[in-house]
């Protein structure tokens, strides 16, 4: 089994300003597809959702805005899956509240430095 992790993207809504009820289904959406990676023993980490406020910090020492300054996508979020191919990843990824929003999942393997 290897590790890989998946990184939900979406594209800032400012203007978005969703009822209680609304954020409750969202909430319930995230936690029924996270459960169902979970009884199949894939769930290795449930990550964490991350803000909107941020800062990038480039190799010359400059610090911009961000995260998305220079592309609309934001990463919402990630967790941590294992399986056996990223294929598998993927079939996993399938169900994830993110898609059915407009979003977008990248599933990326995550080097092992184990022993080195």
């Amino acid at each position: 089994m290897k590790d890989f992790m998946m990184l939900f993207h979406s594209e800032p809504t400012p203007d978005l300003t969703p009822t209680p009820e609304q954020i409750q289904a969202e909430v319930k959406a995230w936690q029924d597809w996270m459960k169902s990676i979970d009884a199949q023993g894939k769930l290795k980490n449930p990550g964490e959702a991350l803000g909107f406020e941020g800062k990038i910090m480039h190799s010359d020492g400059a610090i911009t805005d961000g995260p998305y300054a220079e592309v609309k996508e934001i990463v919402g979020g990630f967790i941590i899956v294992c399986s056996e191919t990223i294929q598998d990843a993927i079939k996993l990824a399938e169900g994830c509240p993110a898609l059915e929003n407009g979003g977008k999942v990248e599933v990326r393997d995550i080097m092992n430095f184990e022993g080195m």
